[in-house]
């Protein structure tokens, strides 16, 4: 171990140590944000390469936050506009998805597919499916994999699975309106019975949050790390959640 790598590692062990006893989020959520940059960044034309790493390095945070006592861990991996790129990009990636939710499911966590499954390729829509259906009555981590998700999509189908399961129960547009609220539209989206975030991560530097979990992150705390998801490390990890248990959290104001 060259002297670098030993000061990290001693860095590492000082961050979990500053951390013994605080509070930890129950929910986690991750924008992968920085796979082509890192891509690029690292000198390859083909920016497929900045997604497999990327992909790579779900495995490890999920070791991450298992190990931290997180309950949830919400991953951002292909949004509803992503599923506009073009064809020689888009289908790489939706493979490395598949792949790496097969590898999920070979893992034993439990997963959860969150996104409009109905835009995306029938295959991939599989893979998700199977993968909940396989995984179901799996314990201990929750992971949900966001694919083809956008948090207006979110709440647009929350409002209609609303409407649809009303209709079916002979409840009029009147009678629905006298009584919604915002736990009726909640019991209807993608995370319904899932504590909502605590925490969201977003790598690659940027500072906005593109819909992600927009409903549910009302409450949440954000932490902003400049490292492409790619060379996310367990050190900015462990900086998230420092960030978060030395947080006064006042639930809105």
């Amino acid at each position: 171990m060259g002297y670098r790598d030993l000061v990290y590692r001693l860095y590492e062990r000082r961050l979990e140590s500053s951390l013994a006893g605080k509070t930890m989020p129950r929910h986690v959520g991750v924008m992968t944000d920085g796979n082509r940059r890192w891509a690029r960044s690292a000198g390859h034309t083909d920016v497929s390469k900045g997604h497999k790493k990327g992909a790579d390095k779900i495995f490890e945070l999920l070791a991450w936050c298992k190990q931290a006592g997180v309950e949830v861990v919400t991953l951002w991996l292909l949004s509803t506009d992503n599923l506009s790129r073009p064809q020689e990009e888009l289908g790489p990636l939706l493979t490395i998805i598949e792949d790496t939710v097969n590898g999920l499911v070979e893992e034993g966590w439990h997963l959860n597919a969150v996104g409009a499954l109905d835009l995306l390729p029938d295959q991939t829509a599989r893979v998700l499916k199977d993968a909940g259906e396989a995984t179901a009555d799996n314990p201990g981590l929750l992971v949900n994999v966001a694919v083809g998700y956008g948090g207006r999509r979110e709440i647009a189908d929350a409002v209609r699975s609303l409407l649809v399961e009303h209709a079916s129960r002979g409840t009029t547009i009147e009678q629905l309106a006298e009584v919604l609220d915002v736990e009726h539209i909640a019991e209807h989206l993608y995370t319904a019975g899932q504590p909502d975030p605590d925490l969201v991560i977003r790598t690659s530097g940027e500072q906005r949050m593109g819909g992600f979990l927009l409903w549910q992150s009302t409450h949440s705390e954000f932490y902003f790390c400049d490292a492409y998801w790619p060379a996310f490390r367990k050190v900015d990890f462990l900086r998230a959640l420092r960030s978060y248990s030395e947080r006064n959290r006042r639930f809105g104001a």
